[in-house]
Formats: structure tokens, C-alpha cells, sequence
């Protein structure tokens, strides 16, 4: 399936959910990871970044595409890439 995950978490746990996102996923933008993913291997993900986050304080969204085809993606603007993370 095709998964798009952003989150909002507190600054110290930034680079955690990041790092550990960027273990699954394709970084797109601040906060916004996507990408194609099998179902165990998001559990684990999610599992993983539950292990993270503060419930009370951070959240992270999690929105899936069963068929791909049926996702139609416009980038506005300038498309990052995954130097931009680093610039």
C-alpha cells in the first residue's frame, strides 16, 4: 500500500520520528513522509514511532492508499528532494 505519514511532535523528538521515518519512508517535505510500504512493515513503523512520541503532546497522521492508482498528487511550488532536508 501507499502511505503518507506527517506529524507534529515536540522539538526533542523531531529528529527521532525522522530518523526512525526515514528508515520506511521517502522524507517529501518538513514533516511528511511517504511512500510504498507493506502492511507488517507499517505496523512496525507505527509501533516503533508509538514508542517515540507523547501521546499528550505529539501526533502523527497516517493516511493510506489501498490502490495507488486511485491517488492523484500536485506538488505547488518548488518540489523538494531530500538534499533540501540538509540545506
Amino acid at each position: 500500500m501507499y502511505v503518507i505519514i506527517t506529524y507534529d511532535v515536540g522539538e526533542k523528538r523531531v529528529y527521532k520520528v525522522c530518523k526512525k521515518l526515514r528508515e520506511y519512508l521517502t522524507w517529501t517535505q518538513n514533516s511528511v513522509f511517504e511512500g510504498q510500504i507493506g502492511k507488517g512493515k507499517l505496523t512496525q513503523c507505527m509501533h516503533e514511532l508509538d514508542n517515540i512520541i507523547h501521546p499528550q503532546h505529539d501526533s502523527i497522521y497516517l493516511y493510506q492508499v489501498n490502490n495507488q492508482n486511485h491517488m492523484k498528487k500536485t506538488v505547488f511550488g518548488r518540489e523538494k528532494g531530500f538534499d533540501d532536508l540538509f540545506l
